[in-house]
């Protein structure tokens, strides 16, 4: 399962339905679970992003899926994805290609 952080910035008429109580908790499950995934929280913010959906989805193909889906929907004025990663795996990584890289020059 990929790990992922969603993050949404409503358009305004979005953030009318909203304020008018519409349950964004039971249609943002609705949406992972169709894709197979699941919601591991929702909160709602003040800032960049007016909200972060804590996720785990199958694959990022997936999570591509769901963005694509919220930002063809009109809602958003932004939805994305960050992607958990494993600093120490990236780092062997690193060092495997640093060493095998020759610059240029």
């Amino acid at each position: 399962m990929v790990q992922a952080l969603l993050l949404g910035k409503y358009h305004p008429h979005a953030l009318k339905g909203l304020i008018a109580g519409s349950d964004r908790k039971a249609a943002v499950e609705a949406m992972m679970e169709a894709v197979g995934g699941k919601v591991n929280s929702i909160q709602f913010t003040r800032g960049a992003y007016d909200v972060v959906v804590e996720v785990s989805a199958p694959t990022h193909d997936a999570l591509m899926g769901v963005t694509t889906a919220l930002n063809a929907s009109g809602a958003f004025e932004s939805a994305d994805y960050l992607e958990y990663v494993n600093i120490e795996t990236i780092s062997e990584q690193a060092k495997k290609v640093g060493a095998a890289y020759k610059p240029a020059g």
